[in-house]
Parts: C-alpha cells; sequence; structure tokens
C-alpha cells in the first residue's frame, strides 16, 4: 500500500508505488500537501481540509475507510479521532432568524459547546444577551463572529437565510452570434448545483475551483441564471472586469445598458454591476467611499472573481455582506497570507471542485506538458550571489542574464506557437522587450494600450507577448499555447496556478500546452521552485528538467529528458 497515516495527523504518499496516482487523488480531497520531494510526498490533515470536505459531501466514514484502505499500517486512533470531532464540530453551531424577529440567534443542541464559546475571547465582543440555548447575534456581527469562531476551531453553519435583491429577468442563450451552439457543460452544471443547493438557506454561498480555461466565468453565468437577482461582480483587474462584461453581453440574454462598469473611468451602478478589489478597498480616512456606494443597492447575489487573490481589506468589507448570497470562483484555495479560514468564513466553504487531470482527459482544458529549465549562474552572478543577503540573492538568481538565451532558443523551438513569457521583476522584462523587440504589458501600462496588445494576440498578429505579474490574473487570451515563466514570487503555489492557467483553454487544432519555468540551479530560486511545483503535483502533472550552461548555450535547454514526478531531480 502507497500510504503511511502517523500520529501526527501527516500522510505520507510513497511516489514510485503502483497505487500512486489513485491514492492521490483521494488525499486531495480532504488533506493538504507540504512537501513533495523524490521518493515520498507528505500531506497535512487539517480542521479546514477536513472541513470543506464535508462541505462538498464526504462524511468522516468514507475518509477513514480510504485511508485504511491504501494505508500500510493502522490509522492511528487519534487520527480517528479527530477526523470524526472535525465533522462533529462541523455544523454543530448553528447561525438562524431569532425566533422574536430581532436579529439572529447562535444556537446549539450541545449546550457545552455553547458554553466554550461564551468564553472564546475572540467571539466574546459578537455576543449579544443570552437567547436560551444560545446568543442573540446583531446582524452587522454575522461575519464577524463567524470569522472569529472559524478561527478558534468552530465552523457555523449560517442558515439565517439571505436577502431576495432586487429581480432581474436574465437567460442564458442557446446559440453565439456565430450561430454556435451555447449551453453549460455538465461539470459547469454541477458546478451551479452545488453552489445553489436547490435555494436551500443554506446553500448560496461558497467556492467553485476550476481551472483557469475551465469557464468559471461561465459558472457565474449559470448562478446569475438561478438568482434572477442584481448582481455585484468583483474582479482583480479592469481587463478582467471588460472579460466579464464580453461574457454576458454574448452568452445571456442581458443588454448592454443592464450591465454597469464601476472603475476610475466610469461609475455605473446597474442590475449587473462589475468593479475591481481595488475600487472597493479604496480609503478616503476611515471610509471606503465606493464600497459605501454600491452596498446601498439591493445585490441578491455577489460574485468574487479570483477569490484566492481577494485582498486583505475586503475581508473587513465582506463581513458587513453576509446578508447576500457570495460565489467565490478560483483556480485553487490555497493562500499565500495563510487566511484560508477566512474565506471559508467570510464566502462560504468550498462547494465544488474538479481536479485538472480529469478535466484535461475529458478534453475540456488543454493538455499541458510542464518543464523546468536549470541555468547556471555566470561566474560574476555566482560571487554576486555568494556575498548578498538572503532577501538579495532572490533578485539575483532571477535576473540570471543566461535566462535570455534559453529564452531566444525556446522562441526559436516553438517560433509556430503563441507564447507568453512571464515574469516578476520589471528590469528584466524591460531589458528582455528591448531585446526581442516584443510589446511588454505591465501595471503601468494604460488599459486602452493593454487592451489593443491582448487583442492583437487573439488576433494572431502579435505571437509573443511579455508581461508582468499582470498576466497572473484573468486574462482571455484562448490561442496562448506556451508560457515561459523568468522568475516568480517566492514559492507561490498560487502564482503557479494562475500562470498555468492561461496556457490551458483548449486549442483549435488540439495542440498541447507547454509550461516552462526557467530557474538558476543551486540557489533560492530553484528551492521556490520547487514549492512552487507542490500545487501542480496536487493536480496530477509531471515536470521534464532540463540543464542548459551558464551561457544558455543552444540545445542543451532543450535536450531530451527524463520525464518525473513533481518535486524529483534530474
Amino acid at each position: 500500500m502507497p500510504v503511511i497515516v502517523q500520529s501526527d495527523q501527516t500522510v505520507l504518499l510513497e511516489v514510485d508505488n503502483p497505487l500512486y496516482d489513485e491514492a492521490r487523488d483521494v488525499l486531495a480531497g480532504f488533506t493538504e500537501l507540504v512537501k513533495s520531494p523524490e521518493h515520498m510526498h507528505t500531506y497535512q490533515l487539517t480542521a479546514l481540509s477536513l472541513w470543506n470536505a464535508f462541505a462538498a459531501g464526504l462524511e468522516s466514514n468514507a475518509i477513514l475507510e480510504s485511508l485504511a484502505r491504501l494505508a500500510q499500517y493502522p490509522v492511528p486512533d487519534n487520527v480517528v479521532q479527530f477526523v470524526r470531532d472535525q465533522e462533529a464540530r462541523y455544523g454543530r453551531l448553528r447561525l438562524v432568524p431569532a425566533p422574536d424577529g430581532d436579529g439572529l440567534w447562535l444556537t446549539s443542541e450541545d449546550a457545552l459547546a455553547l458554553t466554550q464559546v461564551g468564553r472564546t475571547k475572540a467571539a466574546i465582543p459578537f455576543l449579544g444577551e443570552p437567547l436560551h440555548p444560545g446568543y442573540r447575534i446583531r446582524p452587522e456581527y454575522r461575519g464577524l463572529l463567524k470569522q472569529a469562531l472559524a478561527k478558534a476551531g468552530w465552523p457555523v453553519d449560517d442558515i439565517a437565510g439571505y436577502e431576495p435583491g432586487a429581480p432581474l429577468g436574465i437567460e442564458l442563450v442557446h446559440a453565439l452570434a456565430d450561430g454556435s451552439p451555447f449551453a453549460l457543460r455538465p461539470y459547469q452544471e454541477a458546478a451551479v448545483r452545488a453552489f445553489w443547493g436547490e435555494g436551500r438557506v443554506d446553500r448560496g454561498n461558497g467556492v467553485v475551483a476550476l481551472p483557469c480555461g475551465a469557464g468559471k466565468t461561465i459558472v457565474g453565468l449559470g448562478a446569475i441564471a438561478l438568482a434572477q437577482t442584481h448582481v455585484l461582480i468583483l474582479t482583480t483587474s479592469t481587463a478582467a472586469l471588460h472579460q466579464w462584461q464580453r461574457e454576458l453581453l454574448e452568452k445571456s440574454t442581458l443588454t448592454a445598458d443592464q450591465i454597469g462598469e464601476y472603475s476610475a473611468s466610469l461609475k455605473q451602478i446597474r442590475p449587473v454591476t462589475v468593479t475591481t478589489y481595488q475600487m472597493l478597498t479604496h480609503r478616503q480616512g476611515d471610509a471606503f467611499p465606493h464600497f459605501e456606494a454600491l452596498d446601498n443597492h439591493p445585490w441578491g447575489l455577489i460574485i468574487y472573481d479570483e477569490v484566492h487573490l481577494l485582498p486583505a481589506p475586503m475581508f473587513r468589507l465582506t463581513a458587513s455582506l453576509q446578508a447576500r448570497r457570495r460565489l467565490g470562483l478560483t483556480a485553487t484555495l490555497i493562500r499565500e497570507d495563510g487566511r484560508a479560514e477566512d474565506v471559508f468564513a467570510l464566502i462560504g466553504p468550498k462547494r465544488f471542485d474538479m481536479p485538472w487531470k480529469v478535466l484535461e482527459q475529458e478534453g475540456w482544458i488543454a493538455t499541458a506538458r510542464c518543464r523546468e529549465i536549470r541555468v547556471q549562474l555566470p561566474q560574476p552572478r555566482r560571487e554576486a550571489y555568494a556575498v548578498a543577503e538572503d532577501a538579495e540573492r532572490v533578485r539575483v538568481a532571477a535576473e540570471n542574464p543566461a535566462k535570455t538565451a534559453v529564452v531566444e532558443e525556446l522562441l526559436e523551438a516553438h517560433r509556430d506557437d503563441y507564447v507568453l513569457i512571464i515574469g516578476q521583476y520589471l528590469s528584466q522584462l524591460e531589458a528582455l522587450a528591448e531585446r526581442l523587440k516584443v510589446p511588454l504589458i505591465t501595471g503601468k501600462t494604460p488599459n486602452r494600450e493593454r487592451e489593443r496588445l491582448y487583442q492583437a494576440f487573439r488576433q494572431g498578429d502579435l505571437p509573443v507577448l511579455i508581461v508582468s505579474k499582470v498576466g497572473n490574473f484573468a486574462i482571455d487570451l484562448p490561442d496562448a499555447n506556451v508560457a515561459i515563466q523568468l522568475s516568480g514570487t517566492f514559492g507561490s503555489r498560487q502564482e503557479e496556478a494562475q500562470r498555468l492557467g492561461r496556457i490551458l483553454r483548449p486549442k483549435r487544432q488540439g495542440t498541447m500546452a507547454t509550461f516552462y519555468s526557467v530557474v538558476s540551479e543551486d540557489t533560492k530560486e530553484q528551492e521556490f521552485a520547487q514549492k512552487r511545483q507542490l500545487f501542480l503535483c496536487e493536480q496530477g502533472y509531471r515536470y521534464e528538467i532540463a540543464h542548459a550552461a551558464a551561457d544558455g548555450s543552444p540545445r542543451q535547454a532543450l535536450a531530451p529528458v527524463i520525464p518525473f514526478k513533481v518535486g524529483e531531480r534530474s
């Protein structure tokens, strides 16, 4: 058997075991991947990973049976008890309308649980008068209480209901403007149903996790069509805002005068309004004027696009939005800031996800090949790296000039493809753009110019485009089939998911997508690359590892290599 379950709630998975693939897929449903070295991957059972599993319909018996079936040794008793305890805690506390109609009521059939909550320091400020059995809760404290109790290990089952919002008649079209048929794919329909829950008061909140290119926006449209109410859509950027507008107009019966843009240049509040996180979190003193302007509208549904990127100030604002249905869309629930519990408490639990490789096998996203190319640091750079402080070493490695020759070789090998070059450091990208005579998009690029360049890329007039971190976010470039990652944000799995996702839309000719990560060998950048690859390992992707010389010598970077599972070394 491939699994060893340990008493510290870690789960070890033997990579070379014939049952590796099956066990990896099972563990992904209720654990978190922590490490993925060569031969043994380490997963962790956590309260949050189990809460999300229970919210998605798994039960403790099924989890424990899976562990027992795959484990080499008996599952430790304390692990069995931990899983059962978390299932018992999940939903033990309920938030419902107060019986006298005045506010909300935190209640439970477990008197001891209520006693413990009453002594939980973080929750005490939000508890009102005793309302046997439980406490009265003021509506404005609904989110703050759930947030505090989740951190204390008490997930609240919020069945207090939602405001219906202003009504809106909307249907999805059956055919697009070019005459091609349109309908939700089966997994998209399943995601909408899992979120909506037939309109039950304990549903209509939560997160749908699907890869970029799998049509998360379409899931949002499906939710809007079910809700039949005014909707506020929050996005990561103006480019994403415009993409949502295009999708709404193309795939629904909404008209242009029903869709509002609330941005730096326009302040339209209409039945379906699209804005950015940046607008809502804009402060003037202690006030959030744009949030206040939008909060006064009778929304019945709020959609959080790329919810894993939700900026910290939005958690405070989201706490006041608990009376509206909330849908989070994301490629990964991983948050590098450790605030996944806040997403759980304030947006809702994971309602639906599907492994990327399953969607690839069914043809819904492109088949992807992932390759790491390790480049030596030239001697002068090695000397600079050796004497640099830790924080400086990251940049010295990332801006390795030998990477340029590798990029040129890759572009030659992919001269018939559509290539995105993505990086972290502007000086590196600017120098590369000048050398290659290729356009560069950064955060400073005006929105109009960005849209022009993106459109040129979509039309095939621009086969290569360099983007800074703006390329992590929602941009619709369906024909991009090669991504070259020059540098990234430390060990961010979240960013790895976003960047791979840029090239996963199905290609018209069935072309394979290729994701290159160019890293400096024997540096912190290589260590970070191994952390970033944890996400790809979770999704079932394998990495190939190739080497280039310090001068990026031709043919070496693309020399035949043996495929490895993520984390293995050549």
